[in-house]
């Protein structure tokens, strides 16, 4: 990615977003952030990311929120979360951020997803999967979308998440039976070398913490 190009980053407010957003600030490419309140807009400013207001549920304030400024090299999405107006963010706002991509030409879209959607159902216990099904089944709906539209992707489904700081340990795997914890740095810090490694194209990558492993610790690690 040249100097020239923009990543534009939706779910920057908080949690892995921010995260996101803090491992990108102060580097050579440009960084927009689709925010829809704007109480996070100045911390995100003074970090250098230009901000655009908008809904990720309205695909046409996604769609000119894509098309205002510098063309986009790369798409990351980590919006999810309560409903709004009996709408969860999980498919319908990523699934317009992947038809707003696929109309402006992105060239790699990276989501943020969780252990537990699609084969990875598997790795949770039966009373997780319970508690989570009806995020989880948005969440796939979200990744099939992805996978179809066309789009250079990366899918990276973090086990469970913490706060604390990067430990440096995280570790992206092809193998859905694992499962395990995460800090939220440590997966904003995989996601951004993602958006450099080819090895990541294309790819549905479970992410944990190698000190954070359940059950399963025997698996092949991908090298990005």
């Amino acid at each position: 990615m040249n100097s020239e190009s923009c990543i534009f980053l939706a779910g920057a407010s908080r949690g892995v977003g921010r995260e996101i957003a803090n491992c990108l600030s102060g580097g050579e490419v440009k960084v927009r952030a689709l925010l829809r309140s704007p109480a996070s807009g100045p911390e995100l400013e003074r970090m250098g990311i230009e901000i655009v207001m908008g809904d990720a549920l309205d695909l046409a304030a996604v769609e000119q929120a894509v098309a205002d400024g510098p063309a986009i090299s790369a798409m990351i999405s980590t919006i999810g979360g309560l409903p709004k107006d009996g709408q969860r963010a999980d498919y319908l706002g990523n699934r317009n951020l992947i038809d707003a991509a696929v109309k402006a030409g992105v060239g790699k879209f990276i989501l943020i997803s969780s252990i537990g959607s699609g084969k990875s159902a598997v790795a949770l216990p039966p009373q997780a999967m319970e508690t989570l099904k009806s995020v989880l089944i948005e969440k796939e709906k979200a990744e099939e979308h992805l996978i179809n539209s066309g789009l250079t992707y990366t899918i990276i489904r973090p086990g469970g998440l913490k706060s604390e700081p990067a430990t440096g340990n995280g570790v992206l795997t092809e193998d859905y039976r694992v499962a395990g914890t995460i800090h939220r740095a440590d997966v904003a810090a995989l996601a951004c070398a993602c958006l450099h490694s080819d090895q990541a194209n294309n790819k549905i990558l479970s992410a944990i913490d190698r000190q954070m492993a359940y059950g399963q610790t025997d698996f092949e690690v991908l090298d990005i």
